[in-house]
């Protein structure tokens, strides 16, 4: 399953156990919930046991890591990373993880709390009491269209342009030659390079996350440091380039129907500046629209990382504390603070709005959490799921079926619930350690609970990848097919030798799977039909471009029309030229 929120792997199997499940609330609860389960399903919650593997330790605790439709949820009908895949999104998720190692205590956090913020917690709280003791309040103005982004259009190949006008630094070759020379090595059946990309800029100290990426019509769209681009899906030359008045500090995993998007930026450009400011940009023009700021208050706020989900067009804002949201057209604020002690940390995107929400408790410490559904535009909570005392919701695998992650100190689970939010099943993992790569796990700012590759579902089946061995030179793993109704597995597929297989999503019945390259082995995508078997090649990637392909170790994936796209979700180097040099982007078709 999708690894364990925490950053290191949970000992055990998938879940510790979970007692009975755990009463929901409802506006009329459907008889003979709570009753014993059906024959062969897991005994419930939290009690099969799933073993996480090491394969992409969190590097956050977040919540359960996982959409239902985008890529994982990737796909119609799940989330997935960075990915949902409405009919006409290519489903998307992380490539490979880096290995855990075993036996070691996960982070604390979850729910909402500091996910990504691992050090200096308690530090950055003092620095709050004592700016708080000294007068200073900190605050922004609610307004809207502060100084405008800037536009750039290029007709030029290339990899790409800074939104002022200026090229971004080609690299030290040419990175057109280098793609027509390893074209030139393919065999029979593979797919061509279309083209390859590198970092181009010069960076913050620390490096820089990058979004994305997102596919509108033939246009890929990436947003890294202060620019958004996008790209020919065919060739890879610059369509156009929008500069933003800041640094980028979160983005939703998917826009909306339409194309549009609202990501968050910083209000300044000093390295304490908040993430407080939203910018909305239309992927499909490169046009920059409504920008405004919102107030972040109080000690969990301020430190709290941003989790951004789209579902229609509202667009939320989760924090430790509460949510905030806004109509993706227009910026209009739609709700906010919601009545009670139980508020949202973040939403899983896609056309139905789930939410995780903590309860703050006597002892402060908001680790009673729910799953609940509520309107996106009114904030009216329609159903609520309530997670048995001490788990934690990490992430949302897939929202149609609704598959949640949930997490406790060293216990993993993943359960499944109706429509309605009553408990339906949990996973019964066996022997077998699984990992996920989630969003989280690769970006220091922005933590969605929607975006996770190695884990999609569809109306009968949750399929899992299992962790290859670290002892093993040529590391292979399987994929696991589990029964959405009993939670009990009923197929494994094998990788094939040297290489591993991670579900994105379920389209056309069948399972699509990113299949990473090998030692002069190309990648490529993959399908499973529903009773399982031996994985078919539905794009395979030239071997040639092995070296450059196992390069992207721990990416982003997304397949869309015949085409698969690897993008880093983080560019970093040890030198200026060594973080241009870096290859960003890569594009495998026909």
């Amino acid at each position: 399953m999708a690894q364990p929120p925490g950053g290191q792997p949970l000992q055990g199997s998938f879940g510790a156990p979970y007692d009975p499940p755990p009463e929901p609330v409802q506006p009329s609860q459907p008889p003979g919930y709570g009753s014993a389960p059906p024959p062969g399903q897991a005994a419930g919650p939290y009690g099969a046991p799933v073993q996480p593997g090491a394969y992409g330790t969190p590097a956050q605790p977040g919540p359960y890591n996982a959409p239902t439709q985008p890529g994982p949820y990737n796909a119609p009908t799940q989330p997935g990373p960075y990915a949902y895949p409405s009919p006409a999104q290519p489903g998307y998720g992380y490539q490979q993880q880096q290995h855990q190692q075993p036996q070691q205590p996960p982070r604390p956090g979850g729910g909402g709390f500091f996910r990504g913020r691992r050090g200096a917690v308690i530090g950055a709280v003092l620095a709050v009491v004592l700016l708080a003791g000294g007068g200073i309040w900190f605050a922004t103005s609610g307004g809207d269209d502060e100084s405008n982004p800037t536009a750039k259009g290029s007709t030029g190949p290339g990899p790409g342009a800074t939104g002022d006008g200026k090229a971004e630094d080609p690299g030290t070759h040419d990175l057109r030659a280098e793609a027509d020379a390893l074209n030139a090595q393919r065999k029979p059946g593979e797919a061509k390079v279309l083209w390859l990309q590198e970092g181009g800029v010069d960076l913050p100290r620390n490096g820089s996350d990058v979004y994305g990426p997102w596919i509108v019509g033939d246009t890929v769209v990436k947003a890294m440091f202060h620019t958004v681009s996008g790209y020919s899906a065919t060739d890879g030359s610059r369509k156009w380039s929008l500069r933003m008045p800041s640094n980028l500090c979160a983005a939703p995993s998917q826009p909306t129907a339409d194309g549009k998007i609202v990501f968050g930026i910083k209000t300044g450009t000093a390295d304490d500046a908040l993430c407080n400011s939203l910018q909305m940009v239309d992927l499909t023009t490169g046009r920059a629209g409504w920008r405004k700021t919102y107030r972040r208050q109080g000690a969990w706020d301020l430190l709290s990382d941003v989790s951004m989900a789209i579902n229609g067009d509202t667009v939320t804002v989760g924090r430790t504390s509460r949510t905030d949201a806004f109509r993706v057209s227009d910026g209009t604020v739609l709700f906010g603070e919601l009545p009670g002690n139980c508020q949202p940390f973040g939403f899983a995107g896609g056309p139905v709005a789930i939410a995780a929400t903590s309860c703050q408790t006597a002892a402060d410490d908001h680790k009673e959490q729910q799953v609940q559904r509520i309107d996106p535009v009114t904030g009216k909570v329609q159903w609520t799921y309530k997670v048995k005392k001490g788990w934690e919701v990490a992430q949302f695998y897939s929202v149609s079926p609704l598959v949640v992650s949930l997490k406790q100190e060293d216990k993993w689970a993943i359960i499944v619930l109706n429509e309605n939010g009553t408990y339906r099943s949990q996973l019964v993992g066996g022997t077998d350690d699984y990992a996920t790569k989630c969003g989280g796990d690769l970006l220091t700012e922005g933590k969605n609970l929607d975006n996770c590759l190695g884990v999609a579902a569809d109306d009968r089946t949750v399929y899992l990848a299992t962790e290859p061995s670290e002892s093993d030179l040529t590391p292979t793993n399987k994929v696991v097919a589990f029964d959405l109704n009993t939670g009990q597995a009923k197929w494994k597929a094998a990788a094939p030798a040297g290489q591993t297989l991670m579900p994105m999503r379920v389209e056309g019945g069948r399972l699509l799977m990113y299949l990473a390259a090998g030692k002069n082995k190309g990648g490529g995508i993959a399908s499973l039909p529903p009773a399982g078997g031996t994985p078919q090649m539905v794009l395979r990637h030239l071997a040639a471009a092995a070296t450059v392909e196992r390069g992207f170790f721990d990416s982003r994936v997304v397949y869309q029309d015949g085409r698969c796209f690897l993008m880093h979700a983080r560019i970093s180097g040890i030198d200026d030229e060594d973080e241009k040099s870096m290859k960003s982007m890569a594009g495998f078709g026909n």
